[in-house]
């Protein structure tokens, strides 16, 4: 039986590949900062890459679904035997690289720093690495974009864009990342390849949040408002806690972040699905409801 060793398997994508794994007939160990009950070919470690726990001697592959900064600082000086790693980064590696926000440009120096750490590792030891580029994730309700949103419209009953907020955009479901990453470990022509892996659909932001919006019970409304009503609402709510938002996001809402899924449908059989949102999709709570 072949041996995984997941970091992040608690997250919002590796509870799915988790799945994925033990399905494709694999015996899992993953690590978590909080801890985890074992079942049938899943092994629970208590731990993180500041404080890591005893790991397996030799494993088949690693998956990363973690921070990859910090994996491939681990990764650099790791004394464990293991010819497949696939790890999870972020197309923000290219959207956040010119950003006007330098908060943005270190999220962008940081994953490209991991991007080459992970590759440089794997050379030396002889392995295989792939890297995954996810767009816009959600699918868990632990998202930090299509979430928040939603949590902030059911707080305000509305919420508001700015017009033309017609940039394309390609939510990606945390499953369709899943099932990616275990295919990725079975296909040799993935080995030393870099893949963006959108979302089924590019649609427009204003649509991408509509669609959110008439998911919700309750549905909010969504308010189109000109540039500067809309600055001073997103300053008013800054006021009031934050919205997540900062200027260089609201910047992109006009611009098209849209990536090829060729390459990934090509080497791992990649078909994300259309952006068909549910409430539950927004919602942590029914995650670990079913974890229950």
């Amino acid at each position: 039986m072949k041996h995984a060793l997941v970091f992040g398997g608690s997250g919002q994508i590796g509870r799915p590949l988790l799945a994925g794994l033990l399905r494709g007939g694999w015996r899992v160990t993953a690590v978590s900062r909080q801890p985890q009950h074992d079942r049938p070919g899943l092994n629970w470690l208590h731990g993180d890459f500041a404080a890591m726990p005893a790991l397996p001697a030799r494993a088949d592959a690693i998956v990363s679904c973690g921070p990859l900064d910090a994996f491939a600082h681990w990764y650099g000086t790791a004394m464990l035997d293991c010819d497949r790693v696939v790890a999870f980064g972020s197309t923000s590696v290219v959207v956040k690289r010119g950003s006007a926000d330098a908060r943005e440009r270190d999220v962008a120096q940081r994953l490209r720093a991991g991007e080459e750490g992970v590759f440089a590792a794997a050379t030396q030891r002889g392995a295989q690495a792939t890297l995954l580029r996810p767009t816009l994730v959600y699918g868990a309700g632990r998202d930090a974009t299509l979430t928040r949103i939603a949590t902030l419209a059911q707080r305000w009953g509305r919420f508001p864009l700015p017009r033309n907020a017609i940039g394309l955009r390609q939510p990606v479901h945390v499953d369709d990342l899943a099932a990616a990453a275990v295919a990725a470990l079975e296909s040799t022509a993935s080995h030393g390849q870099t893949y963006a892996l959108p979302g089924g659909e590019a649609l427009a932001y204003r649509e991408m949040v509509r669609r959110v919006l008439a998911a919700l019970e309750p549905s909010p409304a969504l308010v189109e408002l000109p540039s500067p009503l809309f600055n001073l609402a997103l300053a008013a709510a800054k006021l009031a806690g934050g919205t997540g938002l900062g200027e260089a996001a609201v910047q992109r809402m006009r611009s098209d972040l849209v990536f090829d899924a060729a390459p990934a449908h090509r080497d791992l059989g990649y078909a994300p699905r259309a952006f068909r949102p549910t409430a539950r999709m927004f919602d942590a709570r029914e995650e670990n409801e079913d974890e229950a």
